[in-house]
């Protein structure tokens, strides 16, 4: 079997070691680098299955090494920072981000939340990646979505709710559960991260829809309901 393979950048050389030997033990194929610009070097001529990704590096910063990333591929993204702000935590997720890590961390938490991780992307593809319903396809192989032909750029988090939700139409969840689907079942935020997301599709879906709809069942959560 073909073993993953793991990109760590950080400047640290001791925290690259540190879970080079956890990853290598784990069953993992692990790269490191520790300036940013080599990482996303790095990343470009090996395309990883998952990357660990320090915020502050030289050469460039982690959140723009994320959008780089995101602009064109769907690699899972842990972010690694040395603050505990809510600020950084958010922006990491805003920006891409599919879970953080805060320093100093215990590696086997961390590759608990790697395997969290990579669990829910196989979800989320574990068929052929692609739904389509009238006026609306998204290409999960891609991270694409196209409404009424236009095709559309989504924040990944956005992508995965609503590829979620259209891909079990007329079913309702609860925004618990779709926290634990989409975010990962160790997720600290608060069901209101449920209610942000699902405005932004709203808004960046428009009205022009009436085959479908993103439903609010008020006080327990939506469903992707089909019409006619």
């Amino acid at each position: 079997m073909k073993k993953l393979h793991l990109l760590v950048v950080d400047d640290d050389p001791n925290i690259c070691e540190l879970i080079r030997l956890y990853g290598e033990k784990a069953g993992y194929e692990v790269t490191s680098e520790l300036n940013g610009s080599e990482g996303l070097d790095s990343f470009y001529e090996k395309i990883p299955d998952i990357v660990v990704l320090d915020i502050m590096l030289p050469g460039m910063d982690g959140w723009e090494i994320c959008k780089e990333i995101r602009k064109s591929y769907p690699v899972p993204i842990i972010m690694l920072t040395g603050k505990g702000e809510v600020y950084d935590k958010i922006k990491g997720l805003e920006i891409g981000a599919d879970d953080y890590v805060v320093k100093p961390f215990d590696p086997n938490e961390l590759f608990a939340r790697v395997k969290a991780v990579l669990r829910r992307y196989n979800i989320l593809n574990n068929d052929e990646g692609m739904l389509t319903l009238p006026g609306l396809t998204i290409d999960m192989k891609q991270y694409k979505i196209a409404c009424f032909g236009e095709e559309m750029t989504l924040p990944p988090k956005e992508i995965e709710l609503l590829y979620f939700l259209a891909s079990q139409p007329n079913r309702v969840f609860t925004r618990q559960e779709l926290l634990d689907q989409i975010w990962g079942y160790d997720f600290e935020g608060d069901a209101r991260t449920v209610d942000v997301h699902i405005k932004r599709i709203r808004e960046k879906l428009g009205k022009e829809a009436t085959q479908w709809e993103l439903k609010t069942l008020r006080g327990i959560g939506y469903k992707f309901q089909v019409n006619g």
